[in-house]
């Protein structure tokens, strides 16, 4: 017997039956998304098939079932075939590729930007190129950055990385001061923190780049599309994109197909495209893909009323919660976590509503979020009706455990 194998087997199987124990084991509901019925999908349960109401997607304007989303998708399908045919410099850049790079860099009022596979990619590849293209770089990360900019960060080699505790300025701002004045510095931040729904205060963080000459980097993922007069995010909304160095966003969320982008200054944008492993190595998105995200940038930039109507049906989500007693976190964007407590309870939470009242709720557990504050992450999406609120407000308050308010409260 193969030694090395045999005790990595052994690993594996002590690590999953301790995610079991602790109640984090990861199972996929496996859900069937249905284009003309959304939020509806349907659930391939033990028990054979359901259709359920989803509560956690990220599809957040069902813009992914927009009819002129999928005619634009089987438009380029059938013109262009399944796949890219390449990475970007191997016969995988089509036009369909630099159109859509030009619409997102006209959504942000920048001069260029870069398409990559998924937002993850865009993060890991952009933060990791940036970081070492200087010597000694100091980079300055929100605590609840999320994993790919973390990921990113870590890469570079040389870079020094500093924590500051989440959206605390008056904590970064400490370690802008302490940190080497002529070392070059990156403040690296999200608009929308995508477990709490809270939202970072982007001119006030633009101000200290300012004063310590360091550059911001800033991931918008969860709320291009969704905030702001034409879909640019939280910086359009506030009016500082212009101040922000680099905005990364995500083509799978508020527009509802797939991909990740940065975009920026020209040469910025276009050094990332020389030396980013993670463009460089990677087959672009399909023809299919980028003349879905296309068509729904360009049909979001003119549609204000679908972001105030997901707008209203937050609002809406939430009052009912509160109405009804239920613990939530109080945040100001679009997302909207119900506090639990315990990984344990959180799955079997999830798992009862599911089950006895056919609705889902993607159960949020450690290392996403603390020990201790684990919930289940709800938005409201346009298609979402006050039948709908009602039946899960209903639900929640015959599953939720009644020291999960309690919890909440304090």
């Amino acid at each position: 017997m193969n030694p090395t194998r045999a005790a990595f087997r052994d690993h594996c199987r002590a690590s999953l039956d301790g995610l079991r124990r602790e109640g984090r084991y990861r199972e996929f509901a496996r859900l069937e998304k249905l284009a003309g019925a959304f939020p509806r999908y349907r659930w391939h349960g033990p028990q054979g098939v359901r259709e359920v109401t989803v509560w956690s997607t990220n599809d957040y304007l069902g813009m992914g079932s927009h009819p002129a989303v999928l005619e634009a998708a089987r438009r380029a399908l059938a013109q262009h075939g399944a796949g890219a045919g390449g990475t970007r410099n191997i016969s995988g850049t089509s036009p369909l590729h630099a159109a859509l790079e030009a619409e997102l860099a006209s959504l942000h009022g920048k001069e260029a930007a870069l398409l990559f596979g998924s937002g993850y990619v865009a993060n890991q590849a952009a933060l990791s190129a940036l970081l070492e293209a200087l010597p000694g770089f100091h980079v300055f990360s929100d605590a609840k950055n999320h994993a790919s900019m973390i990921a990113g960060m870590r890469g570079a080699k040389g870079a020094v990385r500093h924590i500051w505790r989440h959206n605390d300025l008056g904590h970064l701002e400490a370690l802008l001061r302490a940190a080497p004045a002529e070392a070059p510095k990156l403040i690296a931040f999200e608009s929308v923190y995508s477990m709490d729904g809270d939202i970072a205060d982007i001119g006030a963080i633009c101000d200290l780049a300012e004063r310590h000459g360091a550059m911001t980097y800033l991931d918008e993922v969860h709320a291009v599309g969704l905030y702001g007069v034409t879909g640019g995010g939280i910086s359009e909304r506030d009016g500082v994109a212009a101040r922000v160095d680099l905005i990364e966003g995500t083509l799978a969320k508020g527009f509802g197909v797939l991909g990740g982008y940065v975009a920026g200054e020209a040469a910025v944008v276009d050094y990332i495209r020389s030396v980013a492993g993670g463009l460089i190595f990677t087959t672009a998105l399909p023809p299919a893909v980028a003349a879905a995200s296309l068509e729904s940038v360009r049909l979001l930039r003119r549609d204000p009323e679908r972001r105030a109507r997901l707008a209203e049906r937050a609002a809406a989500l939430k009052a009912a919660l509160d109405a009804a007693g239920l613990p939530r976190l109080d945040a100001p964007s679009h997302i909207v976590p119900v506090m639990v407590g315990d990984a344990a309870r959180c799955r079997e939470v999830a798992r009862r509503l599911l089950e006895e009242h056919a609705i889902y709720a993607t159960p949020i557990n450690y290392p996403t979020v603390p020990r201790g504050t684990e919930r289940l992450r709800l938005c409201a999406t346009p298609f979402h009706t006050d039948a709908m609120i009602a039946e899960l407000v209903a639900a929640l308050r015959a599953v939720l455990p009644a020291r999960s308010a309690a919890m909440a409260a304090a």
